[in-house]
């Protein structure tokens, strides 16, 4: 359901939060899993393609040469190469892709790029049976109508999104995601709480361990959100503080 423009915009509630978080953490856990199973599937990590048909062996190449961008290391010797950082980027992307969509469609921004036209996510004309009519999944329909607005979101060709979740993780990732009311993805602050909640549980396992910190964990501990109370504390002490220092001393 689009939310209205002109209606105002608050903090989430802390019941929803509690729920957001839940499901964040859940989901992150569920298709971290999947997502390692399908780089074995392909077998991203060893030094041969093995079995796989050419356009497998390609997404393959394409996977193992971005993991080595984000510090995976390839092993000169037999060519097998680890697949951890691309484990967890690659999780996120298929997560964030699901979410994002939802943000747009409850805010009345997704879009058909052909008919200029919003997209809600369940109903006639909707991006579920839109999906199905087209016979794609309805989340690759809806990172493509974001796309044509926001390139920069998802980018074309992005290996990352072209790994297949197995449907049971789907439906998981589905069900998860349906559950969330509506009010968490018109509410100000969600995104930011998004974020955080992706990181939380690999924060506390660091802030476990005791090791030292470095660059692999340092997002999760450091990447923190900045609670609403706080950010108009901010606000009201430094922008609105000078806006009233100026205006009380130029009156008379």
């Amino acid at each position: 359901m689009a939310t209205e423009k002109s209606k105002p915009r608050k903090a989430l509630d802390s019941k929803l939060r509690k729920d957001l978080e839940r499901v964040i953490v859940r989901a992150r856990n569920v298709v971290a899993a999947d997502v390692a199973d399908r780089l074995r599937e392909l077998n991203v990590h060893e030094g041969k393609r093995g079995a796989l048909s050419d356009e497998q062996a390609e997404l393959r190449n394409r996977l193992r040469a971005h993991g080595r961008q984000i510090g995976d290391i390839r092993n000169s010797q037999s060519g097998a190469q680890e697949i951890g950082r691309l484990v967890q980027e690659c999780a996120y992307e298929q997560w964030h892709r699901m979410i994002f969509v939802r943000f747009l469609a409850e805010n009345g921004f997704l879009r058909d790029p052909d008919y200029n036209q919003p997209v809600e996510l369940e109903g006639e004309g909707g991006l579920f049976e839109l999906a199905e009519e087209s016979n794609v999944d309805p989340w690759v329909l809806g990172g493509r109508f974001a796309t044509a607005a926001l390139p920069a979101i998802f980018r074309k060709g992005d290996p990352l999104l072209e790994v297949r979740l197995s449907q049971e993780t789907q439906r998981d990732l589905n069900d998860l995601l349906k559950s969330l009311s509506p009010e968490v993805f018109t509410a100000d602050d969600s995104l930011g709480w998004v974020y955080q909640f992706w990181q939380s549980e690999e924060k506390d396992r660091v802030n476990a361990s005791g090791d030292k910190i470095d660059g692999r964990s340092i997002p999760a501990v450091t990447q923190l959100f900045t609670e609403h109370y706080m950010v108009l504390f901010l606000l009201h002490n430094t922008l609105g503080a000078w806006h009233a220092g100026k205006v009380l001393a130029e009156k008379p």
